[in-house]
């Protein structure tokens, strides 16, 4: 039986068997399946278009991050950060902003990080890598 490998572009080998999950919640379909391809080859990736959904599909497994839309958190209100804290205590979160003024107000939450559109593979990545302690003295507010 032969075995079949895939080529993973611009990723290091000790990530690409790291397992960690990542869990993108967006109302966006869009972003959300760019972010999940922007990731899956270095993370267990997940698309979920609420944080309800994200909890029920935790199942008993750790969630290492989650990127959450911010009309994600808008729509769904702020306790829904208190609920994936509750939740899903391992989990840090980073928030997917479509602007710098909707990044700065991000900035005042208790969050791990800010991402602001457009999203590139390159600050995608660098950004998820820091948060998940992948890449020592990254600052995660930074805007890329």
């Amino acid at each position: 039986m032969q075995r079949i490998r895939h080529m993973q572009i611009g990723v290091e080998a000790s990530r690409s068997i790291e397992n960690k999950r990542v869990f993108v919640v967006d109302s966006d379909e869009v972003t959300r399946a760019a972010l999940q391809f922007m990731l899956h080859d270095e993370n267990e990736t997940h698309e979920i278009s609420s944080v309800p959904e994200a909890i029920v599909k935790r199942d008993s497994r750790k969630v290492d991050l989650i990127l959450l839309g911010y009309r994600t958190l808008k729509n769904e209100g702020s306790d829904v950060l208190h609920d994936i804290t509750e939740q899903l205590p391992d989990a840090k979160i980073i928030l997917v902003a479509s602007s710098a003024d909707e990044a700065q107000e991000c900035a005042k939450l208790q969050i791990a990080g800010v991402l602001v559109k457009p999203l590139t593979v390159e600050s995608v990545r660098l950004k998820v890598n820091a948060v998940l302690g992948r890449s020592p003295g990254f600052n995660p507010f930074k805007v890329l």
